[in-house]
């Protein structure tokens, strides 16, 4: 088989389509990761913070464990579908680019009677 044609073969409409699916896969969970950096991000000033009683930083805290390791699991799962390079890229993009915003308070404990909608 000539070069000629695997070149034809390899630049058709179904290669297109995979490499434009594998890249918004790609978007799609450099997505998340930002999304769960904020989590991080957020979640840990939060817990920081003094105005919060030691149960509720106590609740953050343990939250925070969990979305770090949620993180870590999603830098995993790029390397190892995208490659190691993406996967760092995406990190470091990610990290350099997140940030929570001034003046953003803690929310209320929530009471008892107060139902949760997820």
């Amino acid at each position: 088989m000539s070069t000629e044609l695997l070149d034809a073969v390899s630049k058709g409409p179904a290669t297109r389509y995979t490499q434009e699916r594998q890249g918004a896969l790609l978007a799609a969970m450099v997505e998340e990761l930002a999304n769960l950096r904020f989590s991080i991000v957020l979640t840990a000033k939060w817990e920081m913070s003094s105005t919060a009683d030691a149960e509720r930083r106590n609740e953050w805290r343990v939250e925070l464990k969990g979305l770090r390791r949620h993180y870590d699991k999603k830098i995993d799962e790029i390397a190892m579908t995208f490659g190691v390079q993406n996967a760092m890229k995406a990190q470091e993009n990610v990290e350099r680019t997140i940030a929570v915003p001034l003046g953003l308070t803690p929310p209320a404990a929530p009471s008892d009677d107060t139902e949760l909608y997820f």
